[in-house]
């Protein structure tokens, strides 16, 4: 089971625009450098925050077809953007991405808060297609391409 990095999101701080980028740098123990969960940032940090989270591309471009609603620029507010790999299926699992191993730690519904900052919508659009959340268990580098593979 493999699957590749599409795209790369980061916020700095909990309720402003998520950030595209090329890599990021995952911290074991903290999260993705410059994203506001590993800086302590996050609307939900020590409430129930996530390390990293990731969504899938086809899930996307699905729920953009489906609802109308946008979420081809961060609006999802999920942090790596998957593609070719079923993201529950990972459960209870270390992956590779890139140079970093991260583990599966639960999924991620949608909550309400997200719907407050970016459209009307998008807490029943996500709904069953969210994601999941995974902790960094050892640091290294993600970029754009970079393969996921199950460990």
């Amino acid at each position: 089971m493999q699957g590749k990095v599409e795209r790369i999101y980061v916020a700095p701080q909990g309720g402003v625009e998520m950030q595209k980028v090329s890599q990021v740098e995952a911290l074991a123990g903290c999260g993705l450098e410059g994203d506001r969960y590993c800086s302590r940032t996050g609307y939900w940090t020590d409430v129930d925050e996530c390390q990293v989270t990731l969504i899938t591309a086809e899930d996307l471009e699905d729920i953009q077809r489906i609802t109308g609603v946008r979420v081809d620029n961060g609006e999802h507010r999920r942090n790596l953007i998957t593609r070719g790999i079923e993201l529950e299926s990972l459960s209870g699992k270390r992956f590779q991405v890139g140079q970093a191993i991260l583990e599966f730690d639960r999924p991620r519904p949608p909550c309400s808060y997200i719907q407050s900052i970016t459209q009307p919508g998008m807490t029943r659009a996500l709904a069953g297609h969210s994601g999941i959340c995974a902790r960094v268990v050892q640091s290294g580098l993600i970029q754009v391409e970079d393969s996921i593979e199950v460990l």
